[in-house]
């Protein structure tokens, strides 16, 4: 099994207004069908809970950023855009045959009940970036339908100055603030006029943020521990929980190899328990307390990569090297770390994503085989529970318009949904009725049986469609305009996969190079009760970007 790249020194370039941005790099796994998983032994330890301990601020080493920086190896992004809108964020394909899917949006995750371990505390994150998508079946959506869906420019935050291009991922909304990272502070605003709430310092930029929330307003980051000179980092070593809705930091935890401490790749929450992980080990702490809850044993030949969470904890545990290492797919109790269940993936597929912890999918690019750099050829749907294959579902990337960034964050991929037992997937751009129109739509997979379900929701001409996450039994989804509209968030029914519009952006040439630059493939999005917000995920330096103007948050707000 391949290790992954050594880490690079700093985020990448932010794309200016029209420029589609270069996933990271990935190796070539070699074709592997999962096999059938033996017993699970468990990995873990358990430890005594120990109280918070903010260590000192030391520099670390190796900084993961979501993305590679300019001179680190990478595949060229798709292409792609509609009408004369060339920044869209899905791109083309096939027709007919394309009806299979995948997409290029933000990955979310929906209520759902707990599960082993559960401590009584329920995770929500539907109004939260990054992540999962996730969802349960039956029940009822909670987004209303504006009385008018024309929306208005509630407040805009300019892009902070720095002079070294700095990561600024994460954003959070529960129903008194909305969050978001900026240089070295967590900070809240007011959801409708972007007054400013709060402001948490930290001690140096955000490297990772969770994107899961706790159902009391809770989540978590993994930040630097001082601000690096220009063109170095002091590595990704501090782990904070955050109270988004009381603006104030709960703790703050390092982990230590030796004397050394330990970088981490990403962090996430679930049931209560904050997880991070990476190539150089893991931890868990309590959401509240910080206090320690579980480490993976020190092992020679595997180490966690990291973490999903969500409505459960799933691990991606790698063993061995060479062509005899091998992925371990584990659902753990988040409160003891013990396996419930593993699934062990066939040697020589590298790197998975973890698409949803519930029901549980995973992705990987399977010898490569997506051909164009976006992480993702097949999806494996796996029973929790046991460990079993469900059933694997194919996903060409000539078809389907998805990312993961299964080597840095295993949680992160973009334009796709879970829920109702079923994969929503964007298809790739193709020509639509219209003269020289291009369009795609959102499709279905049963997760059950791999096959589509026939459901299909079409973007129409010089639009393209993808999906946010799920709202009950509905895909919440935002549709990229043609040149002469603005963009729009849809609901569309788990059933009958009906079109709702629940906002549509001014079509203002000022508004549209603010949305097209902030299109859900580069930057976050955020959708709740009429309420748009975009949000970008670097800070880059003046005169790096051709876009004019920039900014860090721009929100929008349907009418009645």
């Amino acid at each position: 099994m391949t290790q992954p790249p050594p880490p690079p020194n700093q985020p990448p370039q932010q794309p200016g207004f029209g420029a589609p941005a270069g996933p990271p790099q990935q190796p070539q796994p070699g074709y592997g069908y999962p096999a059938q998983p033996p017993a699970a032994p468990n990995p873990y330890t358990q430890q005594p809970p120990a109280a918070a301990n903010p260590y000192a601020q030391q520099p670390g080493y190796g900084y993961y950023p979501q993305q590679p920086p300019p001179g680190y190896p990478t595949q060229p992004g798709k292409q792609g855009g509609s009408g004369g809108n060339k920044a869209t964020l899905l791109i083309v394909v096939a027709a007919v045959v394309a009806i299979a899917l995948i997409v290029g949006g933000g990955i979310w995750y929906s209520k759902s009940s707990g599960s082993s371990g559960d401590d009584g505390k329920k995770n929500d994150t539907a109004h939260s970036s990054g992540g999962m998508t996730g969802g349960t079946t039956g029940g009822k959506g909670s987004e209303k339908v504006p009385a008018d869906p024309a929306s208005k420019l509630l407040f805009q935050v300019p892009l902070p100055a720095v002079k070294d291009t700095t990561v600024t991922s994460g954003s959070w909304l529960t129903d008194k603030v909305y969050a978001k990272s900026g240089i070295a502070e967590i900070t809240g605003y007011d959801p409708d006029s972007g007054a400013e709430l709060w402001t948490v310092p930290l001690s140096g930029p955000v490297c990772y943020a969770s994107g899961h929330v706790s159902e009391d307003g809770r989540t978590a980051v993994v930040f630097q521990p001082k601000m690096p000179p220009k063109g170095s980092t002091a590595g990704c070593t501090r782990i904070a929980a955050i109270d988004l809705n009381a603006g104030k930091k709960l703790w703050t935890q390092t982990v230590k190899s030796g004397d050394v401490p330990v970088n981490f790749n990403n962090v996430t929450v679930s049931q209560h328990t904050v997880a991070v992980g990476g190539t150089s080990g893991g931890a868990a702490f309590d959401l509240s307390s910080g206090k320690i809850r579980w480490q993976p044993k020190p092992a020679d030949s595997c180490y966690d990569a990291g973490y999903g969470g969500g409505a459960k904890l799933v691990a991606v545990r790698k063993c061995g090297s060479g062509d005899s290492g091998q992925l371990h797919i584990q659902t753990l109790d988040p409160v003891s770390g013990k396996v419930v269940s593993e699934y062990r993936m066939t040697s020589g597929i590298d790197y998975a994503s973890v698409v949803s912890t519930d029901p549980l999918v995973v992705a990987a690019d399977v010898n490569n085989s997506a051909g164009d750099g976006s992480g993702f050829s097949d999806v494996f749907s796996i029973d929790n529970r046991t460990g079993a294959l469900r059933t694997r579902i194919s996903t060409p990337g000539s078809s389907y318009a998805v990312r993961c960034d299964n080597i840095y964050q295993v949680e992160k991929c973009t334009g796709l949904a879970v829920g109702n037992d079923r994969l929503y997937l964007a298809t790739e751009e193709h020509d639509g009725d219209g003269d020289f129109a291009k369009t795609n739509e959102i499709v279905a997979f049963d997760l059950a049986t791999g096959k589509q379900t026939g459901q299909r929701a079409d973007a129409g001409d010089n639009y393209t469609i993808t999906p946010l996450r799920m709202d009950g039994p509905n895909v919440i989804a935002y549709k990229n305009p043609p040149y002469d509209k603005g963009g729009q968030i849809v609901s569309i029914d788990g059933g009958s996969f009906k079109e709702t519009k629940l906002l549509e952006n001014p079509a203002t040439e000022a508004v549209k190079a603010v949305e097209t630059s902030m299109a859900p493939e580069y930057a976050e999005v955020l959708y709740s009760q009429g309420h748009l917000y975009m949000s970008a995920e670097y800070a880059h330096t003046a005169g790096s970007s051709s876009s004019g103007k920039s900014y860090l948050v721009v929100a929008f707000g349907a009418g009645g």
